[in-house]
């Protein structure tokens, strides 16, 4: 079988495992409640949704393990899947490399499980020039006011760091809320009402994938 036919195949098989289970790419803001959101939707649908796992080339922290939290590797062979095309969208962050690869995601889906990216804009930006095809779920703050209380109240951030923060999110905010770029904008101003936007948007686009079982409406 020549290389080229082989290629072909494969196309083809990627392309059929994302007509099936569209993946859900979740972005917005540092201090929206994103991540709550989506361990709620875990909690709810334990067998609908898997994140996949990404790469970076930070260190291990304590307690992460290589293939479970991150797959971590070294800025030089990642830089060449990079230039390979193995990835579907990468960002640099603190001098470090992360992304999300095409076989991470391809793995989730061989599972019959969809695949949770949890991104930045950037990374956004990227996958909507791939055939990747998945759901875009955006989270934003009631006010660039109550995302500063949201972050100062975590007791985490320097002046610069929140300043710096800040600034981001006023970037991700203009592009969130622009038309047409996320499939959902979710308000993050009570858990409970967002929740349940996102609630009804999983199952008006993922319920014949989620287990009746799972179902609590």
């Amino acid at each position: 079988m020549s290389i080229q036919w082989f290629r072909i195949i494969k196309i083809g098989y990627s392309s059929m495992i994302h007509k099936e289970l569209r993946p859900l790419v979740f972005c917005g803001p540092s201090g929206t409640g994103k991540s709550t959101l989506i361990k709620r939707l875990f909690d709810e649908f334990p067998n609908t949704f898997k994140f996949s796992v990404s790469h970076t080339t930070r260190m291990p922290r304590p307690g992460e393990k290589d293939g479970t939290h991150y797959h971590f590797t070294t800025k030089e062979k990642m830089q060449e899947q990079i230039k390979n095309n193995e990835f579907i969208e990468t960002a640099s962050f603190s001098g470090n490399l992360y992304g999300t690869s095409r076989q991470a995601v391809e793995e989730v889906q061989r599972l019959g499980k969809v695949c949770v990216l949890d991104i930045e804009i950037q990374g956004v930006k990227q996958i909507k020039c791939t055939e990747l095809n998945p759901l875009y779920v955006f989270i934003k703050p009631p006010s660039i006011v109550e995302l500063e209380r949201r972050l100062k109240a975590r007791n985490t951030e320097t002046e610069e760091s929140l300043e710096h923060r800040l600034s981001i999110a006023r970037s991700e905010l203009e592009y969130g809320e622009t038309p047409g770029n996320f499939d959902v904008v979710i308000e993050n101003d009570d858990l409970e009402k967002a929740y349940e936007i996102l609630h009804n948007f999983i199952l008006t686009n993922y319920n014949p994938h989620c287990s009746t079982d799972e179902i609590t409406s």
